[in-house]
């Protein structure tokens, strides 16, 4: 088993939840079961799928759940882009959220490198 917990980009994923937490409680409430909810599912996803990856004994099987992982952080750039394009959230609410989003995949594609 790996230690996830030590992972800096498993760190960052926690600290992107919480903002994305922070950010969709802002949107429009009629977005509650929306955009808000299916911005959350893949920015937790990124967060318990380097956790259940960690703990495979294989690294072939963590490497393919670092896939999905990836691909939840592409999700998350996608609900960026709708939440900026219906004004539910700021240029620069985005532009700051966009950024943590590339360096996590950045960071997970140096992992999955790595394995």
């Amino acid at each position: 088993m790996h230690d996830f917990k030590k992972l800096l980009v498993y760190q960052k994923a926690l600290v992107f939840t919480k903002i994305v937490r922070q950010t969709t409680t802002n949107f429009p409430k009629e977005e509650l079961f929306g955009l808000n909810a299916q911005f959350r599912r893949p920015s937790d996803s990124i967060v318990l799928n380097i956790a259940v990856g960690a703990g495979n004994s294989s690294k072939k099987e963590f490497s393919r759940l670092l896939d999905i992982v990836i691909r939840s952080g592409f999700e998350c750039v996608g609900c960026l882009d709708i939440a900026l394009e219906n004004n539910f959230i700021t240029t620069k609410g985005y532009e700051e959220i966009l950024a943590r989003v590339h360096e996590i995949t950045a960071m997970l594609y140096g992992l999955k490198k790595k394995l």
